[in-house]
């Protein structure tokens, strides 16, 4: 009789499941733009309605999606070299890999995160910040609800190490096309950390809004109204940055929320972006997101913290 076979423990295959990267092994990196997603606990279909409504609008913005032939680009790299070169074959081979590599880079593509209930859209080709601030504006005129899952989206237009140093160095090149002299602004920060706790929420606000105030000094904190929001998001040990405008107006990007009338929206219009340092930005909104309840509740079981400016001594520059 064969021997009867060991079964491993519930616990152990659900563990191997956790572990499964959902963004089929390709993790978010610094280096790396996009849109951060939150959701109400479907991933799944959050990325579905992700790749939809960013479909929609990346079309609508900058044409359907093209997909040129990179091996006919470079049929005539090698062509002067003799075939039975050695050297010349390997090159061939190397340059048809990074060429299929790159056909593989699709305009959006979902990465592993870190983070439950939330998803990252890495781009390709495109602005974040512009589409997602013209999806915000659309919904915002037009009150119709395009999404069941998705709470809010961010832009992120640059990524960096979640280290104090890391971020002070990165960000005092990536906050120049705001707020550096002649360019100014007021401006808010806003912070939230998902499975981090070697930052500290009050070091990063300071040292960031220490060198806007280096820029240009005639940059000022409204935690009211602000210009410009800037908005840290950290997941693990990557910042994820993003400088928008309409923080406010926009209910804090949140799909949900943007699409409900107001009082608020009779008084206030999306800002323009006729200023030329403002063609790489998106714009802002208001309010806190009602319906993000269930997924904040989700977050404190995986350790995340979330802090924004709380009172006038939230910033001081």
């Amino acid at each position: 009789m064969a021997p009867a076979r060991k079964r491993r423990p519930k616990g152990l295959l659900a563990a191997g499941r956790a572990k499964r990267p959902r963004g089929g092994g390709r993790q978010l990196e610094a280096g790396m733009r996009g849109i951060l997603i939150t959701c109400n606990m479907n991933e799944r279909k959050c990325v579905g309605e992700a790749y939809s409504l960013l479909g929609e609008y990346g079309d609508l913005l900058y044409g359907p999606e093209q997909f040129s032939d990179h091996e006919e680009r470079l049929s005539g790299s090698s062509s002067e070299e003799d075939e039975d070169d050695v050297e010349a074959a390997l090159k061939k081979e190397v340059g048809q890999i990074r060429a299929s590599t790159e056909q593989k880079l699709r305009r959006f593509q979902s990465v592993e995160s870190g983070a439950n209930n939330v998803v990252f859209i890495r781009t390709q080709g495109i602005d974040p910040e512009n589409l997602v601030h013209h999806i915000l504006q659309d919904m915002h005129a037009t009150k119709k609800k395009k999404t069941r899952v998705i709470l809010r989206m961010l832009p992120v237009s640059g990524t960096c190490k979640a280290f104090l140093e890391d971020m002070k160095k990165f960000t005092e090149t990536f906050f120049e096309p705001w707020f550096k002299a002649p360019n100014k602004g007021t401006f808010q920060i806003v912070y939230k950390a998902r499975n981090n706790s070697h930052m500290s929420r009050e070091e990063v606000i300071k040292e960031l809004a220490g060198i806007v105030d280096i820029l240009n000094p005639e940059n000022k904190v409204d935690l009211n109204n602000p210009q410009y929001t800037i908005v840290v998001e950290i997941i693990k040990n990557i910042c994820c940055l993003s400088v928008v405008r309409d923080y406010v107006l926009f209910r804090k990007y949140n799909l949900q929320e943007v699409v409900k009338s107001s009082k608020e929206d009779t008084r206030q219009n999306p800002s323009s972006l006729t200023e030329e340092q403002n063609s790489r930005v998106v714009k802002s909104e208001t309010e806190e997101e009602k319906s993000s309840q269930e997924v904040k509740q989700e977050d404190k079981n995986q350790g995340e913290t979330e802090a924004e400016p709380q009172g006038n001594d939230a910033l001081t520059v």
